[in-house]
């Protein structure tokens, strides 16, 4: 096992000082459906309005989703989006800040024989790659159980070897407050529907644009296909179920992909977030939420990123994504006080925000390291609606 190392002074700082807009932030309305703009916005006041936000380029894809984002993985500069900050079920896209926090933290050839112990407690519905107690599996193979098949039952075994489920629903949450992915609140290190699991298009770009510096995360989302242990010397194979990386049911396979992470529940419905590669640039999509199933998240990435390619020249920033406050990420900036949402509607009545708001984002990585009484517990579900999922023949992830 790597040596974790525990957070510098200086990340711990960065930490701190990432919550101090979240203290002097109004406390969301209960009604989800009518959140305030926080007193600082991360990435820009731009990023804080309703409607697409573009400037420069045209013809921009009318999509279903609500919400989504484009940005250059290099720059960090955000090419278009649309309410980039509303706060929604992320489903197995949460997966990316899993990998972002533990992946380091564990050699891949490290071997572990699981138990009864390291697979209680997952949700009944949840997406499995097949982990069995009394099989030993090296740590490479349980992360391509997580990127490929968005193995619930691999996080979990992961999560025990990390400490166990609360204390890395805690390090998670730190993590998203150093990446200042402020509309995160981590319930869960699967990303299944529990009540309050949440987090936006600009969080969940936030983390792929993160893992794809990490060599072994950038090569595990990439993966097709693989050997899994079936126990003995047997191995079944395993395919990633990221439709535009493979080209499954139906889908085209999109050109210069690299990954990154896909998700279904029957609550958050479709969620992806994409990397492709074209001309020596990178551009990184998210989308959440699509009106259409089965193929429409896809579909729908696919024409951002065919948009974004085609506008590279064009397009001008409008906002960015912040690098890490532990390297040196500059905190967000006051949100001028009459900010307008395209269409000049008020950016106040931004739909979808969570009951925590901001403070649930961060509040408990700041309590984390202040008094390390920072514990979440998992909540219980009574288990999702597969009809969708299983209609389209995948399980929900």
């Amino acid at each position: 096992m790597r040596d974790s190392s525990r957070l510098t002074r200086r990340a711990a700082l960065g930490l701190a000082a990432a919550a101090v807009p979240l203290a002097s932030a109004t406390p969301a309305s209960a009604d989800p459906a009518a959140v305030s703009v926080p007193a600082a916005t991360i990435g820009g006041e731009r990023l804080a309005r309703t409607g697409i936000q573009v400037r420069g380029a045209s013809n921009v894809p009318r999509l279903t989703a609500r919400a989504w984002l484009i940005a250059d993985q290099e720059s960090g500069e955000v090419l278009a989006s649309y309410n980039a900050h509303r706060r929604l079920a992320p489903a197995s896209t949460l997966k990316m800040l899993f990998a972002d926090t533990v992946l380091k933290k564990f050699e891949r050839t490290e071997r572990h024989t699981v138990t009864d112990a390291d697979l209680a407690g997952i949700p009944a519905g949840s997406s499995l790659v097949g982990v069995k107690p009394g099989i030993t599996y090296t740590v490479e193979q349980l992360w391509l159980g997580v990127f490929l098949r968005s193995g619930n039952d691999a996080v979990h075994v992961l999560s025990h070897l990390n400490g166990g489920v609360d204390a890395t629903v805690a390090e998670m949450q730190a993590k998203a407050a150093d990446l200042q992915a402020l509309d995160t609140h981590v319930v869960s290190p699967d990303g299944f529907d529990h009540k309050g699991q949440l987090s936006s298009a600009y969080d969940l770009t936030l983390f792929g644009r993160h893992g794809l510096h990490n060599t072994d995360f950038r090569a595990y989302c990439a993966t097709r296909t693989a050997d899994f242990p079936a126990g003995g010397k047997k191995t079944f194979q395993i395919q990633n179920t990221d439709r535009l990386l493979t080209g499954a049911w139906g889908m085209e396979t999109y050109d210069g992909l690299i990954g990154v992470k896909n998700g279904f529940t029957s609550h958050a419905g479709n969620t992806f977030t994409g990397a492709a590669t074209r001309d020596g640039r990178t551009l990184l999509v998210t989308v959440m939420h699509p009106k259409s199933g089965g193929n429409g998240v896809y579909k729908e990435t696919a024409a951002l990123l065919d948009w974004g390619f085609a506008s590279a020249q064009r397009a001008k920033s409008v906002g960015t994504l912040v690098d890490p406050l532990s390297e040196g990420g500059a905190t967000a900036t006051p949100t001028p006080k009459h900010a307008k949402a395209a269409g000049g509607a008020p950016a106040s009545t931004a739909k979808g925000g969570s009951p925590w708001g901001l403070v649930g984002g961060a509040g408990g990585a700041v309590a984390l390291l202040a008094g390390g009484a920072f514990a979440l517990r998992r909540r219980g579900r009574k288990g999702s609606d597969d009809t969708a999922a299983a209609a389209e023949g995948r399980r929900p992830r």
